[in-house]
């Protein structure tokens, strides 16, 4: 009968701390936009490279050479 003593305060503590944990994470913004972040990892592939992106990538790529023509030494 004695750790009825213990167990209803140490309840009625972590009842009060579950509260303000959900209090706090309604607050900070936690529950607002719960569908995006699922659908990002459904449309990710779907996005097309940038203009920009596809010539900086092309002047990285070497230049083809001739069968027998020598590479440049520099």
């Amino acid at each position: 009968m004695s750790i009825i003593y213990l167990m209803i305060p140490l309840g009625i503590i972590l009842l009060g701390l579950a509260i303000w944990a959900l209090v706090w994470a309604i607050r900070s913004g936690q529950f607002d936009d719960l569908e995006s972040q699922g659908w990002s990892v459904v449309l990710d592939d779907d996005s097309k490279p940038r203009e920009g992106d596809r010539q900086a990538g092309a002047e990285d790529k070497p230049q083809e050479r001739e069968p027998g023509e020598k590479q440049d030494e520099s």
